[in-house]
């Protein structure tokens, strides 16, 4: 039962990359390696369990929805043991050319609420952005080529 002293972290993300390549950069281990700097176990698939960051980050998936929707029990190891896992929902949505990325994610303890807030944005969001524009250039860089 989630703890009445738990928050949930909302957040809203545009990357200059479409809907696919975001959803492969969290949901494909090598990639999600890539950006984060550290070691990814992702098993692609509904009921799979994935590990990143080194083990940090740990849980299962429980809705998947390729390009559109991932949903998981996710918790770090900051998560006392008493600490229910908390539910991260990513949503992607076409903006333009790129990625609407809307995030939530509930029943985080509140005493690293803030810490697990900023995480997403430190560890996450914007290392994610740098990986994405890296990957553009180098399309473009081989489109020239050809």
């Amino acid at each position: 039962m989630p703890s009445i002293m738990a928050k949930t972290i909302r957040q809203t993300v545009d990357f200059d990359a479409p809907p696919h390549d975001v959803f492969e950069a969290l949901m494909d281990a090598k990639k999600h390696g890539a950006f984060t700097g550290d070691t990814a176990t992702i098993n692609r698939r509904v009921g799979g369990t994935f590990s990143v960051f080194g083990g940090y980050a740990t849980g299962k998936t429980l809705r998947l929805e390729k390009d559109k929707v991932i949903v998981q029990a996710w918790r770090s190891t900051d998560f006392g043991r008493e600490d229910p896992d908390s539910k991260a929902m990513f949503h992607f949505s076409k903006k333009g050319d790129g990625t609407r990325l809307i995030f939530v994610q509930s029943d985080v303890p509140d005493a690293i609420s803030d810490d697990i807030k900023q995480g997403w944005i430190d560890f996450y969001w914007n290392p994610l952005k740098d990986y994405l524009k890296s990957k553009k250039r180098i399309v473009r860089g081989n489109r020239r080529r050809e």
